[in-house]
């Protein structure tokens, strides 16, 4: 029977060893590409995720920044736990071992012991707490922010509103598969994407027309839940041009996972340029101007007045 129990140990102990260098291998390229410098959309597709890809998406904006440093704080920390546990449990095996512990122990209490696995469990917990309420805080709402965007979500496409920008407002859908043109990635890829200026704080009100929905842009760092009858604020900041692609990643029924979001973010004199192009496009197509027709009536309100009624 102990040999039998001895081959057995020994397999699991191999696949544990596999597994753990495994697991560190994968740690190593997530690390790699979690700190990996942003690039051009053009040449690496930031702000899109990518096949086998590992941690998290490289920051767009000081959001993002913020959310990896935060990540690879806990990250290390469960690293250190991890080996830590894993030495103990190793030396446990070793030391009291029945060859060498022929007649068991007995003891039942330790106070150092007991005091030690209290106390420094709290102490870490402290830690990894301090950092992550001054994240939460960070994100909450925007600081003197630059313009206002409401993003209202419907089943199963976005509505955006500029309200700083005489309520220029439209329809955001996903392009259809056989209608995608080349470099167009499926399923994430939109008619009408969200245009933003580079550089500016971009504050973003929610809400949502049927169901909850989920306004979520990784690469910016952004993520909020748009639910009816409530407007929630947020923000983010675009620091270079380019395309960043996200998606709802609420359950709002059978088709959610038809919500792409395109952000698209240019130079301000761009940026204004296409204001201007786009009150034009949107009042005819709306047969009315200014382009608002179809807004719901948080996106009609004045930007003030929606900050305003906010709870605090």
């Amino acid at each position: 029977m102990r040999r039998v129990i001895g081959r057995w140990f020994a397999k699991l102990s191999r696949l544990a060893t596999a597994g753990l260098v495994g697991g560190y291998c994968l740690l190593g390229q997530a690390l790699a590409q979690g700190s990996a410098p942003a690039a051009t959309p053009e040449a690496s597709g930031v702000g899109a995720p990518v096949a086998w890809g590992l941690g998290l998406q490289p920051a767009a904006g000081p959001v993002k920044e913020a959310i990896h440093d935060f990540n690879t704080l806990v990250l290390w920390i469960i690293v250190a736990i991890t080996i830590f546990v894993m030495g103990l449990l190793g030396y446990v095996m070793w030391k009291f071992r029945e060859s060498a512990n022929p007649k068991a122990s007995r003891t039942s209490h330790n106070t150092t012991i007991e005091i030690a696995w209290t106390v420094i469990p709290v102490l870490i917990l402290v830690v990894i707490a301090i950092p992550s309420f001054r994240l939460i805080y960070y994100e909450d709402r925007a600081r003197d922010a630059d313009l206002t965007i409401n993003v209202q979500g419907r089943q199963w496409y976005w509505h955006y509103a500029y309200p700083d920008h005489g309520n220029l407002a439209f329809d955001s859908r996903p392009i259809p598969e056989e209608d995608l043109k080349p470099g167009q990635p499926r399923n994430l890829a939109v008619d009408e994407p969200l245009v933003i200026p580079v550089g500016k704080t971009v504050r973003v009100l929610t809400t949502g027309q049927d169901v909850i929905h989920s306004f979520f842009v990784p690469s910016l760092g952004v993520q909020k839940y748009t639910i009816p009858g409530r407007t929630l604020e947020t923000w983010f900041r675009a620091d270079h041009a380019g395309t960043f692609y996200g998606q709802c990643n609420q359950i709002c029924g059978t088709n959610h996972w038809f919500m792409p979001i395109q952000v698209h973010a240019v130079p301000e004199a761009e940026f204004t340029a296409w204001v201007e192009q786009a009150k034009k496009k949107y009042a005819q197509a709306d047969g009315a101007a200014p382009a608002v027709a179809q807004a719901a009536p948080a996106a009609a309100a004045p930007a003030a007045q929606q900050i305003a009624a906010l709870p605090r």
